[in-house]
């Protein structure tokens, strides 16, 4: 079959803010650059990110980037990479303040500087108190953030293909990627984008859950691309699930609310938080506040006809900071949940929210992969960044704001690090593999060809539904267990759906198809490192993990202070230490988590 290719130096999968923070400093730097994206770039997920991006600013009040990092470290519950996160919360202010300069609308404070709000987990002084560290546009951060960008790459003449769906990485018998295949949406057309440089900035696989506050393109197609391809997925039994989505719908309801001065309330009227944090209250860590939540519905003090969600209280706002500060929520509010947050609470239920493993990389934004014993050894022509790679920065729970930072900070280092390897030894394109270009083939023409075959919605929706029922908030030996037999069995329904339209144009079976591929890595990859990890560390809370003075809240340290990475060929976990050792500094110290 003759199949076009397309030649350049470096191609990124995904047009979110680490895509285009990507592209800004490869174009920049003369290398000729194609962004491929499911949607047009300013509708990327980044668009729905809402509260700010963290950085020790010190607008309002002192901070500093080592506190920063504490924070950082002990909402991972100390499976973060130290490291890893030394470096972000040190390039905080930096990529900041360059966004600020690809013209970014920062809400400002009255002496002209950024605007700063509290954030869940974000402290002063190793864990004092709540600090203003969040740089936000209105309750619009991340929308702000992807115009800034796209035109910053207009700018410098990013070439961008929209619409298009990569659908495998192609490797040659060293292991090194030589690009993707990908298909144009419109048309079914496939081609080869054949590059030096191959960036993974393709985002979250929310979409596994039935309940999620992702969009729909959030199908984990990065995870999907590298699991076939040999690469592991790291960490992936850790899902952090957001305080507020709104009850029955699933929107997200930003932390910047409660960083604002929402409180949360029970059927009771009661601020619930104050017993589960006493310090930090309805601003501690996401996976406390999610729990707590889950805890007060569960023990009857839930709100509504069901008692199936909490209130989230912003009527003792003044309503000029509301509409000055929040007009996104307000809307989301009346659109989503009928009512004026002005004039009444908002119901607000856990959602699934964010994935804190993925593709693993290094803070220099390369994929890493264990290789002849070394665990670190880089994988040529590959880098990620976003919420699909795994640095780890993040760990077992993800601090607000820190998304949108990594991607900034990661996007920036993934670019430099392709760029520098580029320029230092420069060099013709390498042979295409033209093996893994036909197994990519043979994927399409499975669907081409299957008949009497299973639903790709119901066989999708079985999956969502088993993610959620076995795999959510809290999580239970047994239902693990089924759990895992639940995917495997989905996974076969997977490998036989059929698509009923086999047209080429706009054909959104098809391609809802090739999403479930992807989906269905990153469910077993969940579910199965999940069930294996026999303790409660962050977001991954088991009920027979036992709460002591040698496993302080059930994280045991001394068996499971390690990343799990899970190989799609034969779903076999392997492990790999925590980097406990930050660049510069010490380190910080492992003790139980609180706030």
């Amino acid at each position: 079959m003759n199949i076009p290719v397309r030649k350049f130096d470096a191609i990124i999968v995904g047009a979110g803010g680490a895509g285009l923070r990507a592209a800004i400093q490869l174009s920049e730097a003369g290398l000729k650059t194609a962004v491929l994206t499911k949607v047009f770039p300013t509708r990327s997920h980044t668009v729905a990110a809402q509260g700010g991006v963290a950085a020790s600013l010190g607008n309002s009040e002192e901070d500093h980037w080592h506190w920063h990092m504490y924070d950082t470290v002990k909402g991972s519950d100390w499976l973060g990479d130290q490291d890893a996160i030394e470096y972000m919360c040190r390039k905080a202010n930096e990529v900041v303040v360059e966004l600020e300069h690809y013209g970014m609308p920062f809400d400002r404070l009255d002496n002209g500087r950024i605007y700063q709000r509290p954030f869940g987990g974000h402290m002063s002084n190793f864990g004092e108190k709540p600090v203003r560290r969040s740089c936000a546009a209105a309750d619009r951060t991340g929308h702000a953030m992807l115009h800034a960008m796209y035109q910053r790459n207009i700018k410098v003449n990013t070439q961008f293909f929209v619409e298009w769906m990569a659908l495998d990485l192609i490797r040659d018998a060293e292991g090194e990627v030589l690009g993707v295949t990908a298909m144009e949406m419109e048309t079914g057309e496939v081609s080869m984008f054949h590059a030096k440089a191959t960036i993974f900035a393709t985002g979250g696989a929310g979409r596994i859950y039935y309940s999620s506050t992702n969009a729909f393109i959030n199908t984990g197609d990065g995870l999907g691309m590298a699991a076939r391809a040999g690469i592991p997925l790291e960490d992936m039994e850790f899902w952090q699930f957001h305080p507020t989505g709104v009850a029955g719908a699933g929107v997200l309801i930003t932390e910047g609310v409660r960083g604002e001065g929402g409180i949360l309330r029970n059927s009771d009227g009661e601020r619930f938080m104050e017993r589960y944090a006493p310090n930090a209250k309805d601003l501690a860590s996401r996976d406390v506040v999610s729990r707590a939540m889950v805890t007060e519905i569960n023990e009857g003090r839930g709100c509504g006809p069901n008692k199936d969600y909490v209130l989230l209280d912003i009527t003792h706002l003044d309503p000029h900071t509301i509409m000055q500060r929040l007009p996104g929520i307000r809307e989301i509010s009346i659109q989503f949940a009928g009512i004026d947050p002005i004039k009444a609470p908002i119901p607000v239920v856990p959602t699934c929210h964010y994935q804190m493993g993925g593709i693993p990389t290094n803070y220099l934004g390369q994929v890493v992969a264990p290789k002849g014993g070394d665990a670190s050894a880089a994988v040529p022509g590959f880098y990620a960044a976003g919420e699909c790679a795994c640095a780890s920065v993040h760990g077992a729970n993800r601090l607000g704001t820190n998304s949108l930072l990594d991607l900034l900070v990661f996007g920036k280092s993934a670019g430099e690090t392709a760029v520098e390897e580029l320029k230092k030894s420069p060099r013709a394109h390498k042979p295409l593999a033209m093996e893994q270009i036909d197994k990519s083939l043979a994927r399409l023409g499975r669907l081409n060809q299957q008949k009497d075959g299973a639903s790709v919605h119901e066989t999708r929706l079985a999956m969502q539904r088993s993610m959620q029922k076995h795999c959510s908030v809290f999580r239970f030996n047994d239902l693990l267990k089924q759990g895992v037999k639940s995917i495997l069995d989905i996974e076969q329904q997977v490998a036989r759906t059929e698509i009923k339209d086999k047209s080429q144009v706009f054909n959104t079976a098809r391609l809802e198809a090739l999403e479930l591929d992807n989906l269905i890595e990153v469910a077993k990859a969940t579910m199965i490192s999940a069930e294996a990890r026999k303790e409660s560390r962050g977001a991954h809370v088991r009920d027979d993990a036992i709460d002591n003075a040698a496993t302080p809240n059930g994280r045991d340290d001394q068996n499971w202070l390690k990343h799990s990475l899970w190989y799609r060929e034969g779903n076999r976990l392997d492990y790999k230490p925590v980097k406990m050792t930050p660049l510069t500094v010490e380190t910080i110290a492992l003790k139980k988590r609180a706030y």
